[in-house]
């Protein structure tokens, strides 16, 4: 499955959310690779197998093998860290000071540019709600030299793809 073919699978009534996949896809404020891994980070965090699988074939290709694993590696640990820092600063007291005993390496190498990983794993932490977890990323992609516009660009694909996810899941409901 394509792009196209996921746009035309959304109902008449997700209109805007076709317009918004397409206009994203070719969006200029992100790199190209910055673009792909983030569509491919956040079709995984969504977790809707027919979005991970069109996202995945549309971008993919863009970002070669290291990429698309640190793509999906940005979803994996980021999936395990929004629960736990979500938990830490929602309940306070002696949880954010307590050490996190979570190996988190990847984080330390992922095998691409270190602000491309943090900005998949903002997007992933948008999608998961992890306001942590997104002021931390945020913090390390803008020290890093992008641009309020960048970081904004990878949370509207983030929402859109979101957005996308829950549609279909919706209509497969419905039957």
């Amino acid at each position: 499955m394509s792009l196209e073919a996921l746009r035309a699978a959304l109902p008449d009534y997700a209109k805007d959310l076709k317009l918004n996949l397409g206009s994203l896809a070719a969006d200029p404020a992100l790199t190209p690779r910055q673009r792909a891994g983030t569509f491919v980070a956040s079709a995984l965090a969504a977790r809707n197998a027919e979005v991970i699988r069109a996202l995945v074939a549309e971008f993919g290709p863009e970002l070669g093998p290291e990429a698309l694993n640190a793509a999906k590696a940005a979803a994996a640990i980021m999936s395990m860290n929004n629960v736990y820092y979500r938990f830490t600063h929602l309940l306070g007291g002696d949880y954010p000071r307590m050490p996190a005993g979570l190996r988190m390496n990847i984080m330390a190498r992922p095998g691409v540019d270190k602000v491309d990983f943090e900005l998949w794993s903002l997007a992933v932490s948008a999608i998961n709600g992890c306001g942590m977890c997104m002021q931390s990323h945020e913090r390390a992609v803008v020290q890093a030299g992008l641009s309020r516009e960048q970081v904004q660009a990878a949370v509207r694909i983030a929402a859109v793809v979101q957005a996308v996810a829950v549609t279909l899941e919706g209509e497969s409901a419905l039957g």
